[in-house]
């Protein structure tokens, strides 16, 4: 399952994130934490120290590469520089086992506190003010695209802030998306938004209260949030412990309630392969209709393979 933490900068997402990436390893699931946000600071919230570097290159850094690995020897994809960030996997494509013994993988997770990690990169001094984030985020596009994640499985991915989240495909490649919302009435305004975009094209939104001191933050939660609260996060000396590069005695029996609450919700969600594909090829056409086919000189349509259908079947037939 895939699972993304979106939020208002400031709300706790890249903590959460990484507290939850965290319990489903100490739990012995098979998890990969990646960090999607301009900041890049999941590897410290996971416990790497402020001074040591990850030791692997961020996948932002390797594109061209990830794609020629990718497309493999579908015939529909002619070469890197006509794969889009969108192209979607066909028939040919090497698709990807969580974790698997492949290139991607050797190559760009290493393991932080016991939760293997990859991350998407900062922006480069020769990217200010000639580049968004988001030709970053296009490994992280291609590598969810062409990821087979199998039951009990997870993707836990920390996002860019706000509702730039919802500014490419992206926001769809996820099972489940937590906004985490403070007790604020500008925090609330960002989770209208939200609520919004992802009805549109039937996203799982589920929010989770953060930074919740007493039962008037709970009430003002549940006034706004409504049903759709799935979990509070109280202040936690714990948190606060590990962010001033303390050692603490380990995280709140409320804090754990609450983790528990967020993998029951998405453990609950069904996997939907079908609505995975169509969403995939529905973004893809989009960008080539508005950039990429002036962009390459191609028709991307083609790119789309008809009789391709995603999921552990086509990952089976790849494999034998």
């Amino acid at each position: 399952m895939r699972v993304a933490f979106v939020g208002k900068g400031g709300s706790g997402k890249t903590t959460l994130s990484a507290l939850f990436a965290g319990s489903l390893a100490r739990s012995g699931a098979p998890v990969l934490a990646l960090d999607g946000d301009i900041n890049q600071h999941l590897a410290h919230a996971l416990g790497l120290p402020e001074e040591a570097s990850f030791g692997a290159p961020p996948l932002s850094a390797r594109t061209g590469e990830i794609k020629d690995f990718l497309r493999g020897s579908n015939p529909r994809i002619a070469s890197r520089e006509a794969m889009l960030k969108t192209t979607p996997p066909g028939r040919g494509s090497r698709l990807l086992r969580l974790l698997g013994e492949d290139e991607i993988h050797a190559r760009h997770v290493r393991e932080v506190a016991g939760v293997p990690l990859m991350v998407t990169g900062a922006f480069d001094e020769e990217d200010l003010g000639v580049a968004c984030y988001h030709s970053k985020l296009g490994a992280v596009e291609l590598y969810l695209n062409h990821l087979v994640d199998g039951p009990g499985e997870y993707v836990v991915v920390d996002m860019t802030a706000g509702a730039d989240a919802f500014a490419s495909g992206l926001f769809t490649r996820f099972d489940m998306t937590f906004l985490v919302v403070e007790p604020t009435r500008k925090s609330v305004s960002v989770l209208r938004q939200y609520r919004e975009y992802a009805a549109e094209f039937g996203v799982a939104v589920g929010v989770v209260g953060n930074k919740v001191n007493g039962e008037d933050d709970l009430l003002f939660l549940k006034e706004h949030v409504g049903d759709d609260l799935l979990a509070h996060c109280p202040q936690s000396a714990h948190v606060r412990a590990r962010e001033q590069g303390r050692t603490h005695e380990g995280p709140e029996p409320a804090l754990l309630r609450a983790l528990g609450e967020l993998r029951r919700a998405v453990d609950a969600r069904p996997k939907d392969w079908e609505t995975f594909q169509r969403q995939a090829v529905e973004f893809h056409l989009r960008n080539a209709a508005a950039w990429g086919d002036r962009a390459t000189g191609s028709d991307l349509a083609a790119q789309v393979d008809p009789g391709f259908r995603h999921g552990p079947a086509a990952l089976r037939a790849l494999t034998g």
